[in-house]
């Protein structure tokens, strides 16, 4: 995998796909419905932003039954890594984090 800086910031840039990249970090697997409790964002909303960051390369799909579940690639390069972690550390988006800690009914990962 391999992603121009540019390219990467520009979509961390966005607050949705930035707090998107952080769950999935933080989580290791989401279905659009547990970002967008997270997130309190529409499901179009996360859709879209979610198809920017697979076509960018950051994150893939997979089907579990009746849900798609996200998480980002394996082979992500070291600086991106770095970067995410970085982000991470930072408060703002934890409370996106405990809304999902808060969600009823979560999908199953299996």
């Amino acid at each position: 995998m391999d992603i121009a800086p540019e390219r990467l910031f520009r979509l961390l840039a966005d607050t949705t796909r930035l707090q998107s990249v952080l769950l999935l970090h933080s989580e290791g697997r989401l279905c659009v419905c547990e970002l967008t409790h997270a997130l309190e964002q529409s499901q179009p909303k996360i859709s879209r932003h979610l198809a920017q960051l697979r076509d960018a390369g950051l994150v893939v799909d997979e089907r579990r039954g009746q849900w798609v579940h996200y998480r980002l690639v394996d082979d992500l390069p070291g600086w991106v890594h770095q970067v995410i972690e970085a982000a991470a550390t930072q408060r703002s988006w934890r409370v996106a984090q405990q809304r999902l800690g808060c969600m009823p009914n979560r999908p199953p990962l299996e």
